[in-house]
This record gives structure tokens, C-alpha cells and sequence, in this order.
């Protein structure tokens, strides 16, 4: 059934729906905005993979697995021949 997928006659089909529905004084300006949000899009694709390629991020799995964890701070232990000072 959709073995071929669109054929010219498809497309026809289409562009004569959109001229009935839109008028041809819409189609233009529709055109030349779809035009240009394409334009902004691939310019942002691009811009996203620059940066992606200029700074690769490591997970933050990787980042916590490799700085070591520190240890609670313990109180050293007296020795117990000292006498302990108490202030009062």
C-alpha cells in the first residue's frame, strides 16, 4: 500500500489542498517564514554541536567516582596520663 511512499501526484495533491486552504497570497509569506525558522534551526544544531565538540563533559558519576570521598573529622584521642582542664 505505502510500498512507494509519495509520487508526484501525492505532492500535487498537497501543494493544490494548501492553495485552497491558505489562498495564494499567504503562501509566500508562509514559505519565507518556514525559510527562515529552518535557517535558525540548522544555525543552532551547529552551534550546539561546536560547543559539544569544544568542551566534552564528562558524567558527573565519573567525576564523583574519581574525587575521593572525605572522611569525617575525629576528634584525636588524650593520652590518659594527662589530666583533663576543665574551666569553671
Amino acid at each position: 500500500m505505502l510500498r512507494n511512499g509519495l509520487e508526484p501526484w501525492h505532492l500535487l495533491i498537497v501543494a493544490i489542498v494548501f492553495i485552497v486552504l491558505f489562498g495564494s497570497r499567504k503562501l509566500p509569506d508562509t514559505a519565507r517564514a518556514l525559510g527562515k525558522s529552518m535557517r535558525i534551526l540548522k544555525s543552532e544544531a551547529k552551534a550546539m554541536k561546536s560547543d559539544e565538540a569544544a568542551a566534552p563533559v564528562e558524567p558527573t558519576s565519573v567525576q564523583m567516582a574519581a574525587e575521593p570521598a572525605a572522611a569525617p573529622a575525629q576528634p584525636e584521642p588524650k593520652p590518659a596520663g594527662e589530666p583533663t582542664v576543665t574551666t569553671g
